[in-house]
């Protein structure tokens, strides 16, 4: 039996606007620690927004003695690039085990993004060694997964182990943008990541849509594009 867990005292915590200085901590990790739960598990995705590219989702199991490294985590939109990418060793080195799932554009225009979402944090789940017995999620609840979940809007800026996998999932994603621009290169991957920005539009109507673009996304399937 899933013991849901978009809690209430999580929910509300989670609606209040955060102080400028609030870093994540460890407090909901404390609570599930004191319930018994010994793995427990911060999950966040990356391109949820993007009109191109995969949705990449992080799981972290923290390991309580290392975390002092983690002094400088916070969610990945708070940081730069490059602290990011500095960050990214640490969370590793600070792991008891980590875990990367993904859905691909195809999948996600299967499906809808939600639930390729789900998806891919299931895929990253099912990467964790040691199991986890308890989850930490920002935001979505996970239906199909047998877990205690705390699940909970901006859990990346409060939850430490969200935090973590919140920078692990932005980082894999982005290096694999990066990739994915040597492969279909003019669309600019390695700058915008496949947001929609200017010059990804400006692109697409030079290119067209490549395999890596979401075609149910309105702003690809409403537009009058060249065939690639």
């Amino acid at each position: 039996m899933i013991e849901s867990t978009r809690m209430r005292a999580g929910k509300s915590t989670a609606r209040k606007r955060l102080p400028p200085n609030h870093r994540p901590s460890l407090e909901y990790e404390r609570a599930l620690l004191r319930e018994g739960r010994q793995h427990i598990a911060g999950l966040d995705e990356a391109g949820r927004g993007a009109w191109a590219g995969p949705v990449v989702a992080a799981a972290v199991i923290l390991n309580p003695a290392k975390v002092s490294k983690l002094r400088r985590v916070h969610d990945s939109k708070q940081l730069t690039p490059r602290q990011r990418e500095d960050l990214y060793p640490l969370i590793l080195e600070s792991s008891l085990a980590h875990g990367i799932g993904l859905a691909g554009a195809s999948e996600i225009d299967a499906a809808g993004i939600v639930p390729a979402t789900r998806l891919a944090m299931r895929r990253a789940i099912d990467a964790l060694s040691p199991p986890p017995d308890a989850l930490i999620v920002d935001a979505l609840h996970l239906p199909d997964v047998d877990l205690p979940q705390r699940a909970f809007n901006f859990a990346d800026s409060i939850s430490l182990s969200v935090a973590a996998a919140s920078i692990l999932a932005k980082v894999t994603r982005d290096r694999m943008m990066v990739e994915l621009e040597a492969l279909r290169p003019g669309y600019g991957f390695d700058r915008h990541k496949g947001y929609g920005t200017g010059a990804h539009r400006a692109a697409l109507k030079t290119l067209g849509p490549c395999d890596a673009h979401r075609k149910t996304f309105r702003p690809i399937r409403m537009q009058d594009f060249p065939s690639p």
